[in-house]
């Protein structure tokens, strides 16, 4: 009998298989909470999970609503000021994956969470960079997680506030002490990751049920396909119940029970 999921779902669930047992990762609010929470559940109870806050291996019981949410810090193994948060363990090298979302991408991998429309005359203004810039810029690999649609696959982002491979995939040409950048991008429809040569998002591989075209539909630019594409792996019973009830715990405290 087949599991019934969303394809919310499935993207965390794949999200969450990206990380390895005993990495450390640096998580973004949202979408990368989640999948970095489900992973900690599941199959990499060792990974180190480290907020710009400054809260280090914390083991939140609920989604946080914000890097500032008492869970992380209640949670974690120790805290540290934000300038030795950034100081010495991102820009020391000591972070082995950095898990973002963003509001657009582009096909370099450049993210905007800064404004959509003109800069000086913006239609709406977004949260802003706060450490992504130099996560990005700092931690081995990145890993981006969201949502699938035109809005956010954008050809050219308005604003880049992170670097992925820059407006023309040269951007981290020889640039000395810099991460290898984005490594993967997943969200509700597919994997893409960078092309080796010329850094331009590939998707690699198409969830359950996704057609080519429906990735060509959700996607600002021409998509390009891998020439082995791959169908990625169903969730299992066990981790759909573990993510399930993760939200359902976060959206309990969260309405105050």
């Amino acid at each position: 009998m087949s599991l019934e999921y969303s394809a919310s779902e499935m993207m965390s669930v794949t999200a969450a298989r990206a990380l390895e047992n005993g990495s450390t990762c640096f998580v973004g609010i949202g979408l990368p909470s989640e999948a970095a929470n489900l992973a900690r559940l599941t199959h990499a109870p060792d990974v180190v999970l480290i907020y710009e806050s400054g809260t280090l291996q914390t083991k939140p019981n609920v989604l946080p609503l914000s890097i500032g949410d008492g869970e992380l810090a209640e949670t974690a193994l120790t805290t540290v000021g934000v300038p030795e948060m950034f100081r010495y363990w991102l820009q020391g090298g000591k972070i082995d994956v950095g898990f973002l979302g963003t509001a657009q991408i582009d096909k370099y991998c450049n993210l905007n969470t800064t404004l959509i429309g003109d800069y000086r005359e913006p239609k709406v203004r977004l949260p802003g960079g706060g450490g992504a810039p130099e996560i990005a810029t700092n931690a081995g690999e990145v890993f981006i997680t969201l949502r699938h649609s035109r809005r956010a696959f954008v050809k050219n982002v308005d604003f880049v506030t992170t670097l992925g491979f820059g407006r023309d995939g040269k951007g981290r040409d020889n640039v000395p002490n810099i991460g290898k950048g984005p490594t993967r991008v997943i969200t509700d429809l597919c994997v893409m990751k960078p092309d080796p040569d010329t850094k331009e998002l590939v998707v690699v591989s198409l969830h359950p049920g996704v057609t080519r075209e429906e990735v060509m539909d959700a996607t600002g630019w021409e998509v390009r396909f891998a020439e082995r594409l791959e169908s990625t792996p169903e969730p299992s019973e066990n981790e759909l119940t573990i993510l399930r009830e993760l939200k359902a715990r976060t959206e309990q405290a969260h309405a105050g029970a």
